[in-house]
């Protein structure tokens, strides 16, 4: 139960650990503990493992900070059940996440940090060369396996924090919010019909937009995009520097307009540096057989997409290349 115990774990190398195949045989594994305000995770290297690095399942309030992972088989920074709240992860680096076939099915597509709950902090964290994705923000309707609350809704929920964190050279995506992320004041209340589709904002009389922001984000050398986001509510990027990425730097699936976006300080990406082909890019993303179509963004599928105070730069590589696409 809550405070029932105090875990540190510190300064310790784990190599040839975690079992394939067996759930809950992780390197390190923090379980349905509840709140551990004193319990940590830091200073460790994990490396060449088969089943992740760090879990954790059930716990809130706990940090992970300054760990090194590198090769290892699945998510490697595993917040497992949606349920998870309040965490710290700040200056981590994960090297080399690889796919996997005998954990979950999203182990075949891994993530770096998978993040299946909004409600955390993300400070500084660097994800290179994995296999899929950076960051994964994989949000649930609610909380699954022994974590099931219809009462907890992910998608809706608020945003901890997400700063200063950086994905280069990752297989797919940098940056990845998949399907929806919506914050809301009150993240399970009923969204109205009516005007107020599920692709616009509830009700404000029910509920109202939570304006969220994700700050000071790099991506780069990714072999696809830098941050891809599906469907979104009122989210903000801010400073976010995108260099290199062979299919574009951000790309917006659904952006809700909503009663948010009222007045001209209101948009989804502002203070953005996007570059086409730097000068240290790499000759294979160039002649990568998709490169062909590079755009530094490519715009929504629904109207009132905003973006401002944003420099697009080095796109002449390629007569097919562009700042903005659709």
């Amino acid at each position: 139960g809550d405070e029932s115990l105090t875990g540190r774990i510190s300064y310790v190398e784990l190599t040839q650990v975690g079992q394939a195949f067996q759930l809950g045989r992780y390197p390190i594994h923090f379980h349905m503990i509840g709140t551990v305000h004193n319990s940590y995770i830091k200073g460790n290297a994990i490396h060449h493992t088969y089943n992740r690095a760090c879990t954790i399942h059930g716990v809130h309030y706990l940090t992970l900070q300054d760990n090194v992972a590198y090769e290892t088989m699945g998510h490697t920074f595993f917040i497992e059940d949606a349920i998870e709240t309040k965490n710290l992860l700040q200056n981590n680096l994960a090297v080399k996440t690889k796919r996997s076939w005998s954990l979950l099915n999203t182990d075949q597509t891994p993530a770096s940090f998978w993040i299946t709950n909004p409600d955390n902090q993300f400070i500084g964290n660097h994800a290179a060369g994995s296999d899929r994705y950076g960051f994964w923000f994989d949000l649930q309707t609610h909380p699954t396996g022994p974590s099931f609350d219809p009462n907890i809704c992910p998608e809706y929920g608020h945003l901890g924090e997400f700063t200063g964190n950086v994905a280069h050279s990752n297989g797919r995506y940098g940056l990845r919010l998949f399907h929806r992320f919506t914050p809301v004041s009150n993240p399970c209340a009923a969204l109205a019909g009516g005007k107020f589709n599920d692709r616009e904002q509830p009700d404000p009389i029910v509920n109202v937009p939570e304006v969220t922001h994700f700050r000071n984000f790099l991506a780069y050398k990714n072999m696809r995009t830098g941050v891809i986001a599906e469907e979104l509510g009122a989210v903000k990027f801010h400073n976010i520097r995108t260099a290199d990425n062979v299919i574009s730097g951000v790309e917006f699936g659904i952006t809700a307009a909503g009663p948010w976006l009222t007045s001209s300080d209101d948009y989804h990406l502002q203070d953005a540096l996007i570059v086409g082909a730097s000068e240290n890019i790499d000759p294979e993303i160039l002649t990568f057989e998709e490169s062909g179509d590079t755009c530094g963004v490519k715009g929504a599928r629904t109207e009132k997409m905003r973006i401002k105070d944003t420099i697009f730069a080095n796109f002449n590589y390629d007569s097919k290349w562009g700042a903005i696409s659709t």
